[in-house]
């Protein structure tokens, strides 16, 4: 399967890939656990750059999303699948709707479209979106922050309204959980739902 974790930033998403990866190998599945933007050489280069470097446009953003996005599915993910693993992964499509199309204002179907295009169609199996109150992002994301961490608190209110639709348009694939919650009982429906 391909499972995929979503949210704000601080919401838990790497907490529980990593969650549902040990136990997914406790089980015995071969599994291979990646993030974007990253998972590949060149993912992490765009990765450093857009969330590191200088000012970059929005449909510059969008399309370095897109093309790191592009590049991991075919090095990393589709050869991950079709070899029988399970692919657990810190972000996806989803966040590039949500931040750019929706929070960036780029437009939800267009920014959805050019990663469709991108990834060859392939969206996850199951997608695990952490919500919490887009009010208390900047208290749960410690250290030094990244350029889209340092946005303000309407940025990440116009991201939650766009997983927020996502949910609401694909409720088949995307499970909403509680992101407040204990991350041990979070992990535990998590595999429920999974199993």
């Amino acid at each position: 399967m391909f499972v995929t974790f979503e949210g704000l930033d601080g919401s838990g998403k790497s907490t529980q890939a990593e969650l549902l990866r040990a136990r997914l190998e406790a089980d015995g599945e071969h599994v291979v656990a990646t993030r974007e933007p990253g998972g590949t050489k060149l993912g992490e280069q765009i990765r450093d750059l857009v969330l590191h470097g200088d000012h970059v446009t929005a449909w510059a953003e969008a399309l370095l999303y897109a093309a790191s996005r592009a590049h991991h599915v075919e090095e990393v993910i589709r050869p991950a699948l079709d070899s029988g693993a399970w692919v657990v992964c810190d972000r996806y499509v989803d966040s590039s709707v949500a931040y750019q199309g929706v929070a960036r204002d780029l437009g939800l179907e267009r920014v959805l479209d050019l990663n469709l295009t991108a990834v060859g169609g392939l969206l996850p199996d199951r997608t695990f979106l952490l919500l919490l109150d887009p009010a208390g992002v900047s208290g749960r994301v410690g250290g030094e922050r990244d350029r889209l961490e340092r946005e303000d608190d309407g940025f990440y209110v116009r991201a939650d309204a766009g997983y927020r639709e996502l949910a609401g348009r694909f409720p088949e694939r995307i499970v909403t959980l509680d992101a407040t919650r204990p991350p041990e009982e979070l992990a535990k429906e998590v595999y429920g739902a999974l199993r």
